[in-house]
């Protein structure tokens, strides 16, 4: 008998509807792999035409018909492909944002956990022991490291996160003010994503993209032919050494995540001294919340504990962080994603 349709137990026990939700949790991964397998084997941009049956599916990637209707079955019990009738699948909401040639889609950040981060599991109980990360142990070099040798992989990765941003920048932008500044610094930029937007909702506003020289180089490029060419620049160079000066804001998207406590506040005490005396800092990042209602972060900061060695913080302890680094927090401001942005100005 399936554990969902099994009697609950006497009082004090445990629910069969409670074994049944942890069943599905520790299954979870299966699920992960199914949807990065749906898009290794392009499924759900091939059903953007429409509807299909499972063996004209299975014909068009070269596997096997009744495999694949298993894969499908998966896919649609979770709501990233439907059923439209008997045997034919076409997509659902959920699979539309996993179309590699839609704007914001999820295709390769799935690929990029199954990639980099799947394979950490089996060692992730030595994180739990040391506090330190595995990546380096499983794939030979840490992470960042690892991503200059391996550009393909590189390239995934960045993709990845760009699209992961493109997800949240509407919420950044509806939830705080940027039209105040004059010049918006955007340390560790990527390809400028959160800059074009935020530059596009101010048109006052005039942004200096930072980032390694080669992240800056392929962002100069993006930026040129973007409709904020004239009110923007890309400059090469590592925020672990300094930060460039000229600005009245620093925003830093997902960025003191990655990393451990001396490096967090090295990154930030550059930001404190490229600022002067004036000036606002932001922070995107998944501010965990006061109470342990479901929440990304909570799984993402197990990410960061595996595989770069960062972490998540609360609001309290990146009030602790930023005083460290020579700021004061002065608030926190949620937005209707799980990002929050941290404002702090120089102590």
């Amino acid at each position: 008998m399936p554990a969902a349709s099994q009697p609950d137990s006497g009082p004090g026990g445990p629910a069969a509807s409670d074994a049944a939700a942890l069943v599905e949790l520790g299954l979870g991964i299966f699920v992960m792999k199914a949807i990065s397998l749906g898009a290794s084997l392009g499924l759900f941009d091939r059903l953007a035409a429409g509807p299909e049956s499972s063996e004209a599916l299975a014909a068009a990637t070269g596997t096997d018909p009744v495999a694949l209707r298993r894969l499908v079955r998966i896919l649609a019990s979770y709501g990233a492909l439907r059923e439209a009738e008997p045997d034919r699948f076409g997509l659902a909401p959920r699979g539309e944002l996993l179309r590699a040639d839609v704007p914001g889609s999820l295709a390769n950040f799935v690929r990029m956990l199954d990639s980099l981060f799947v394979p950490l599991l089996p060692e992730a109980i030595e994180s739990v022991r040391t506090g330190q990360p595995v990546f380096e142990r499983v794939f030979g070099a840490p992470f960042f490291d690892f991503l200059t040798k391996e550009p393909e992989v590189s390239t995934v990765f960045s993709e990845s996160m760009q699209d992961l941003s493109r997800q949240f920048i509407p919420s950044v932008i509806e939830a705080y003010d940027f039209s105040s500044f004059r010049t918006l610094v955007d340390v560790g930029g990527g390809h400028g994503s959160l800059l074009r937007a935020v530059l596009g909702a101010c048109p006052q506003l005039r942004g200096v993209l930072f980032d390694l020289p080669p992240v800056a180089d392929r962002a100069r490029d993006l930026l040129a032919s973007s409709d904020v060419a004239d009110r923007c620049e890309a400059v090469g160079g590592d925020f672990f050494h300094s930060v460039p000066p000229g600005g009245d804001a620093y925003i830093l998207s997902w960025i003191i995540h990655d990393w451990d406590e001396p490096r967090a506040l090295r990154i930030l005490e550059n930001c404190r001294a490229a600022m002067g005396g004036g000036g606002r800092l932001l922070l995107v990042e998944a501010v965990l919340p006061s109470g342990y209602e479901p929440h990304f972060g909570w799984v993402l900061d197990l990410l960061m504990l595996v595989g770069l060695g960062g972490r998540e913080r609360d609001e309290a302890e990146y009030g602790d962080l930023l005083a460290e680094a020579g700021f004061r927090m002065t608030r926190v401001v949620r937005t209707s994603s799980p990002l929050s942005i941290v404002e702090a100005v120089p102590q």
